[in-house]
């Protein structure tokens, strides 16, 4: 690896990250875009089965089916199925870790630390206790007894968490969901071989996995979250590499389950493991956030100011934040850690260890969570980062980027906070769209991906136009990293708004995009919308407000994205998912959903173009409203 890789990488929107990259002594996933940027064209289209062994068949002009006799409509569905039960399964593999971290917390009469929530929950379930500690055990039972039911048994907290109009729409459609695994058990089989072939009906599946993926693993994550871990509170940060002290022994962090770190978050700050770190010669332990859990960090850093160093970047960004020679150690325990961090952690001596065995990296410790000796735990991390702090600390040279980044991201957005900021309720920010000040909301959500233009580049190309126009722009996911690193999310960006939003920013001191943090915050962003609808007295088609995913990488993504049509949302995304190989799969996406649910998919690579495309849908909705 210590060779020259020059400047082939891919573009960034992050430009001084980009020439960091470039001048990088090792290979990292921007520098092999072009070595991959030859694409399999069934691959592109779905239409590539490799479900049997008389395949892999592609479907051309000249053979329109598989040997089987599986058309392109029907290929094309089962590759989309798949992958939405795929993504659906990781988030529910999450809400069921949180919820039972809060059953076990609860048991243990341990720190709950957002009692505003948790009474929250109580309320929507109907749960009446006067021990707090009772009061979340039946919380996270709940929430555990929906996910264990079989498919043909309709989940009770659908009903109780979702929006009533919402609900009603999709019982008229056949499709509420029932157990959350279950709904991914059975979507797995059903796009098996030789066993549905019905294009329809595994698109309507996919719908009822996005209910299920959105209210539990997105909407529920999330307030269970708060509950072990503190609500949100806003504040001004720095973000990017800058956040890097190389005075401390850093812990980087990724994945997306935050309730693993409790015990070792307050662990680091204690006075033992100070003074095992000031033994050799570091002032302490830092965090260092990065992907969705580094996110979800940051949105709470207000509670954690002592042990979290702040937030350095998404997905894409991590080889570069272990190439400045500053993390001693890789924590991960979920997805968006790139397989291409283990030959640089091997080649900097950074000690990797994995948190849950769905996440094991080929060359890291498998140390998986457990709850009832996670003090134990604790304390062997602690160890073992500190030794690896000894064995590389003055060994491998150190390779900052202190001006990457800036110090002022506004973070700790949530639903919660962003009201509470308003006084309590949205009505002025209603009074603002109504005035036209702001003419509606774009969720700009999902992943970070080196394609579409690059790294970041269509994401942050596309909030600078929307927010050009006058719209606000509410972020979740990796595309947050990416954006708040180019500075959109600090009060200086107004001065990139139109003259109204610029005015409506300045007079109330926030920047145009406000950061709810991780891709799990999507389902923060849904409250947002189902209570300004319900302010409205409408359904959430009705609302200005569309979703953009311009940069999505994984199957997560693509069931998130089915949470967003089924709530009738227009849905953008830079590049299509695998499916323009079914006449079927691209009419029903994008023409047969809006008489479904509302929504409906835009594809556009272009930022202009689909700024364009999504503020004429904003007009439309305003002028449904009359406004």
């Amino acid at each position: 690896m210590n060779q020259c890789y020059g400047c082939n990488t891919c573009e960034s929107a992050d430009k001084p990250l980009e020439a960091f990259i470039s001048a990088l002594p090792m290979e990292t996933s921007h520098h092999r875009v072009e070595k991959q940027s030859t694409k399999c064209g069934f691959g592109l289209q779905g239409v590539c089965c490799r479900l049997c062994a008389n395949g892999p068949c592609r479907i051309t002009p000249n053979a329109k089916r598989g040997i089987c006799g599986a058309d392109a409509d029907t290929i094309v569905a089962r590759n989309f199925l798949r992958a939405v039960a795929s993504g659906s399964g990781c988030y529910i593999h999450v809400v069921e870790n949180t919820a039972l971290n809060l059953k076990k917390t609860a048991q243990a009469k341990g720190a709950l630390k957002g009692m505003e929530s948790l009474e929250h929950l109580a309320e929507i379930f109907g749960i009446e206790e006067a021990d707090i500690y009772q009061k979340a055990e039946k919380i996270a039972d709940a929430v555990l007894a929906d996910l264990y039911k079989p498919e043909y048994v309709e989940m009770a907290l659908t009903e109780k968490v979702a929006y009533a109009p919402r609900v009603a729409r999709w019982r008229e459609l056949g499709i509420m969901p029932g157990g959350a695994k279950s709904e991914v058990f059975k979507g797995v089989v059903k796009c098996s071989t030789n066993l549905n072939s019905d294009p329809l009906d595994m698109l309507v599946d996919c719908l009822r996995l996005g209910i299920s993926t959105g209210i539990y693993g997105l909407t529920l994550t999330n307030l269970l979250n708060d509950v072990l871990l503190g609500q949100p509170q806003l504040r001004l940060a720095p973000v990017g590499l800058r956040v890097i002290n190389p005075d401390y022994i850093n812990i980087m962090i990724t994945g997306h389950q935050h309730t693993i770190f409790v015990d070792l978050q307050d662990k680091l700050i204690s006075p033992e493991a100070i003074a095992k770190a000031k033994a050799v010669g570091a002032k302490g332990f830092k965090l260092v956030g990065c992907t969705c859990v580094g996110q979800d960090l940051q949105l709470r850093g207000a509670l954690y100011p002592e042990v979290f160093d702040g937030h350095a970047g998404n997905n894409y960004t991590s080889e570069a934040v272990l190439a400045t020679g500053a993390i001693d150690a890789v924590l991960s325990e979920f997805n968006c850690t790139l397989p291409g961090i283990e030959p640089i952690c091997d080649e900097l001596k950074i000690k990797q260890i994995c948190l849950d065995d769905v996440a094991k990296k080929s060359n890291a410790e498998l140390m998986k969570f457990d709850f009832e000796h996670r003090g134990e735990q604790s304390e062997k991390i602690i160890d073992k980062v500190i030794e690896s702090y000894t064995e590389r600390r003055g060994i491998i040279p150190l390779n900052l980027l202190p001006e990457h980044g800036n110090d002022n991201t506004l973070t700790g957005v949530s639903e919660g906070s962003l009201r509470n900021f308003l006084g309590g309720n949205w009505k002025p920010l209603i009074d603002l769209i109504v005035a036209g000040k702001i003419k509606g909301i774009a969720g700009i959500v999902g992943c970070s991906n080196l394609t579409a233009g690059g790294h970041d580049v269509l994401t942050v190309a596309l909030t600078k136009e929307l927010i050009a126009r006058d719209i606000i722009v509410l972020t979740a996911g990796c595309s947050s990293g990416g954006i708040e690193n180019c500075g959109l999310m600090t009060p200086e960006a107004a001065e990139l708004a139109g003259p109204n939003l610029r005015e409506v920013c300045k007079t109330l001191g926030i920047p145009p995009v406000l950061n709810f943090g991780p891709c799990l915050a999507i389902g923060r962003l849904e409250i947002v919308a189902t209570e300004i609808a319900a302010e409205l007295g409408v359904d959430l088609p009705k609302l200005p407000l569309v979703l953009s995913a311009a940069q999505w990488l994984e199957e997560q993504a693509i069931a998130d994205g089915c949470f967003g049509l089924a709530l009738g949302l227009p849905l953008h995304l830079g590049l299509p998912p695998f499916v323009t190989g079914s006449d079927v799969a691209v009419k029903v996406l994008t023409e047969g959903m809006k008489s479904l649910t509302g929504g409906q998919v835009i594809i556009n690579p272009d930022a202009k173009e689909s700024a364009d495309i999504l503020e004429q849908i904003i007009m439309e909705k305003r002028e449904g409203l009359n406004i």
